[in-house]
């Protein structure tokens, strides 16, 4: 193969970037070669902005049955993700979806068992762990540099979303056609950097608010407690209410501290023995361990932060052609969801959830609030509430 054709499906927002930058090929090895969506405006967007030889589709099935592409990016409303990558598997296709791979655990673990007995490739488009900082506070945990975990407090509150936001489209913010809010959206690229550098927790207490500052169902602040395997604890705060906000991370270990903020800035402060080796030995009750702050460099330089999107998919492409390893398979985007889930979860049951959750609870609570719903800013497609009743 020297090529990989390339289909998206859902040319919204995201699917529209994702069409300009392949129509131009700034991907090597990757030609755009189709595209689809139920709505014919965007269809026409997508006539008027690619050339000649990319097919224009108004839905899914026909595109995946087309014949044209090798592989496709999953650009639609979370619920459909599972559906059409389960699709494009059994028709032999490759799949980059975009985040989240679904909105509920039981879904996402069925579309992982098809993507692994198909033996494609699937991706899913986590494109901050292409960012040169979160890369490298990944290398310093790995490489024991901040020792044993101890706490990390992650703020993500630099998401503003206003109310014209969430009336622009009908599934937005909802429980029918989103499944979920700040967590399930805008944050969960936060959770994916949060469990990529901790891991998952063994339990979490949620605290959502729902409709708390917009007029929308879902959550849009959240705080999460956070209990790890040795005992660590980690706090996640998110909104997309706050201005100014706030994006920071601070992660204690036995070795140090890390802080990084707004993406940009890494303090490292370093204890010249560990926390553990200096209580044994300290007589003074008011000595502390000597720290040093280090100089932490970083030689990549970050880019804009599409660059990221850019990053994500020529690694799909190369990995398709040439074997090169994920840098965000698929399959790991249960460890973020269980996270998600689980939060939601210990809010409507006002108690502590273990991970992994129980998949069955999550899914019938979640029916609950979609059967329960009274919010309405207009009528979400009966095509998408057909199509995810499909997904099992």
């Amino acid at each position: 193969m020297d090529r990989v054709r390339v289909g998206i499906i859902g040319i919204g927002n995201i699917g529209s970037f994702h069409t300009q930058y392949l129509d131009a090929g700034e991907i090597q090895g990757a030609e755009l070669s189709a595209v689809c969506d139920i709505n014919p405006k965007r269809l026409e967007w997508a006539k008027s902005h690619t050339g000649e030889t990319v097919r224009q589709f108004d839905n899914a099935d026909d595109l995946i049955d087309s014949g044209l592409v090798d592989a496709v990016i999953i650009s639609v409303p979370h619920y459909l993700h599972p559906q059409y990558a389960i699709k494009a598997f059994e028709r032999g296709l490759h799949v980059m979806s975009e985040k989240p791979t679904g909105v509920y655990t039981k879904q996402i673990k069925q579309m992982n068992l098809i993507a692994e007995k198909s033996g494609l490739t699937f991706g899913v488009m986590f494109n901050q762990r292409t960012t040169p900082i979160f890369k490298k506070v990944r290398d310093l945990i790995n490489d024991g540099e901040l020792g044993e975990l101890r706490r990390v407090n992650y703020t993500m509150s630099d998401c503003y979303r206003n109310q014209s936001y969430h009336n622009s489209a009908s599934w937005r913010s909802t429980w029918k056609g989103e499944g979920g809010g700040v967590l399930l959206n805008q944050c969960v690229h936060n959770i994916d950097l949060w469990q990529g550098m901790c891991g998952v927790p063994v339990r979490i207490r949620g605290f959502c608010y729902f409709g708390k500052y917009r007029e929308i169902e879902t959550d849009d602040e959240v705080t999460a407690f956070a209990e790890y395997e040795n005992g660590a604890s980690g706090v996640f705060v998110c909104s997309t209410s706050e201005s100014p906000g706030t994006n920071r991370i601070e992660l204690v270990g036995d070795r140090g501290k890390i802080v990084v903020e707004d993406e940009k800035n890494l303090t490292f402060w370093r204890n010249r023995k560990t926390e553990k080796e200096f209580n044994k030995n300290a007589t003074n009750g008011f000595d502390r361990p000597e720290v040093w702050k280090c100089e932490v460099p970083i030689l990549e330089v970050q880019k804009a932060y599409n660059d990221g999107h850019k990053k994500i998919f020529q690694n799909f492409i190369n990995n398709i052609m040439h074997g090169e390893p994920l840098i965000a398979p698929g399959v790991e985007g249960i460890r973020v969801n269980q996270i998600i889930n689980a939060i939601y979860l210990s809010t409507w049951l006002d108690d502590w959830v273990g991970i992994p959750i129980d998949d069955d609870l999550f899914y019938a609570k979640l029916q609950e609030k979609i059967a329960a719903s009274t919010f309405s800013k207009g009528e979400i497609k009966e095509q998408i509430q057909e199509d995810m009743k499909k997904t099992f």
